[in-house]
């Protein structure tokens, strides 16, 4: 993921929202004490994070739609898995 810009070194920018949507954000704000630049940035910020992940589980995914695990090691993790649980006090 690129580098987020530092608090020092912001840029101005102009959005265009529909009313009720603006109505909301204005509604959230208030009651988290934001201001709308804050507001604005957490939201870019949760939104950058979130598609960093997906693309993350999206690279995991096709990696192992390359290269699933064999058989043998579904067993030896089955095992393991036994034996772990095994060792646990249940009651």
């Amino acid at each position: 993921m690129k580098k987020m810009v530092s608090p020092r070194r912001t840029a101005k920018v102009a959005i265009s929202l529909p009313p009720e949507v603006l109505a909301a954000i204005e509604e959230q704000r208030r009651a988290t004490g934001e201001s709308r630049s804050q507001f604005f940035r957490r939201a870019a910020e949760a939104l950058l994070k979130a598609s960093a992940e997906q693309e993350k589980i999206t690279r995991y995914i096709r990696g192992y739609q390359r290269l699933p695990e064999s058989k043998q090691e579904r067993e030896a993790w089955y095992q393991a898995a036994l034996k772990a649980l095994a060792a646990e006090p249940w009651e």
